[in-house]
């Protein structure tokens, strides 16, 4: 079976995420940003965003776009 080569990471851009979450001006918590999330119709919980942020889970295409627009970033910034 293939593994990843990225340090066993499913993602490229959950420090990035969790580096902008706590440089929020809010200094937002997990809970919160998931609950952005879901405002803007990604459903998220606290857990998953958890799981991004440690390289645990993949993010999809839409859910990068997301969080881009959450933080207003680009897409680029984050990976």
């Amino acid at each position: 079976m293939f593994k990843n080569k990225n340090e066993g990471k499913n993602n490229l851009c959950g420090e990035k995420i969790r580096a902008l979450r706590l440089s929020h001006p809010s200094k937002l918590s997990q809970r919160a940003l998931a609950d952005k999330m879901q405002l803007i119709g990604i459903d998220v919980d606290k857990n998953a965003i958890q799981r991004i942020e440690c390289g645990k889970r993949f993010v999809t295409d839409i859910e990068l776009k997301a969080f881009a627009t959450v933080f207003g970033v680009g897409v680029e910034e984050l990976v």
